[in-house]
């Protein structure tokens, strides 16, 4: 008897993931936001310490969530136009308990919610 593997795939970039979740042939998506991206902009004045120190706060955060989806998959493509992916890679690489997910990262342009389906099923369509 095979054991299926939890496949996910995140689309992402430095405010919003599409997550995509692969079970069978059904896919079942959602979407994480950054706490910079909800509700209305902070004021900072000239306190770009305090904007920045705010931003990677927010940041740390979002990826924190992030993470805790990721870590009941077994297969993970993190995937999207900017680095966001990278980073969040990097930290998850730095945890141990994410150590037997394979996870790997793709550049993309920023894609329709369909578009992101099509990448995830034929990502792992050719890594299976």
């Amino acid at each position: 008897m095979k054991i299926s593997k939890k496949k996910l795939g995140v689309w992402m970039d430095h405010t919003i993931a599409h997550i995509i979740e692969i079970k069978e042939n059904t896919i079942a998506s959602s979407t994480v936001e950054s706490l910079s991206s909800q509700g209305e902009k902070q004021n900072f004045g000239k306190d770009e310490s305090l904007k920045h120190n705010t931003e990677q706060d927010q940041l740390s955060e979002f990826y924190k969530r992030l993470s805790t989806v990721i870590r009941d998959y077994s297969e993970v493509i993190l995937f999207g136009p900017t680095d966001a992916k990278t980073e969040l890679y990097n930290l998850l690489k730095e945890d141990s308990q994410f150590n037997n997910i394979t996870i790997d990262i793709e550049t993309t342009d920023k894609l329709t919610e369909n578009q992101m389906h099509a990448f995830v099923k034929e990502y792992f369509a050719k890594v299976s």
